[in-house]
């Protein structure tokens, strides 16, 4: 299993992890930014951390039988998790705002489904996919990601396994701190096109 500066030193050598001044989608500012499909991108580097994801995955829930991811983040990351884990891996699309199964994807009543994404922020589309789980009257055992910056204001109840939790200050333009003051802003992430 990685050790946090060992996940560390691979989300920033990918870029996944980047330092300066970004608006995020919410709006709000931040020194730090997360996007994981740098990561993602570099499939020996993303091996290691999905490889040790895993083991705590393997450690944490010992009994489920598929893995449910919301596109597009979570899509890669569901797949290398099946991949390791030997799960049947899914993911869910948006169709008019929500959540929806497509492609012939289906959720058997009583599965036990591992919801799994890339980053969680808020959580909302980790709690999306869990109202498909359970109109389909399947259990969520749980949720996974690589990255965890909810710092417990997530509205997940359920255990959140990740590979990194990140606490990542945000704050409002009207109250930047002063070493933000003097960097010029950036939007990055598929939001903020």
């Amino acid at each position: 299993m990685l050790s946090l500066k060992e996940s560390l030193k691979i989300l920033k050598e990918t870029n996944a992890l980047i330092e300066g001044h970004f608006i995020l989608s919410s709006g709000l500012h931040s020194a730090k930014y997360v996007q994981c499909a740098q990561l993602m991108s570099k499939p020996n580097q993303a091996t290691k951390i999905c490889e040790s994801l895993a083991d705590k995955i393997k450690t944490e829930f010992k009994d489920f039988d598929l893995i449910l991811s919301p596109a597009m983040g979570g899509i890669i990351v569901g797949y290398e998790l099946g991949k390791i884990l030997n799960k049947q891996t899914i993911f869910s699309e948006r169709v008019n705002g929500e959540f929806k199964l497509r492609r012939d994807f289906q959720i058997q009543k009583g599965t036990k489904v591992l919801i799994v994404e890339d980053v969680i922020t808020t959580g909302k589309s980790s709690l999306e996919c869990s109202k498909l789980v359970k109109e389909n009257n399947a259990n969520i055992i749980g949720y996974a990601c690589i990255i965890d910056r909810s710092n417990g204001k997530s509205e997940i109840k359920n255990k959140i396994i990740s590979q990194v939790e990140l606490n990542i200050p945000t704050y409002k333009k009207n109250d930047l701190p002063k070493e933000l003051l003097s960097i010029e802003a950036v939007k990055p992430g598929s939001r903020n096109l």
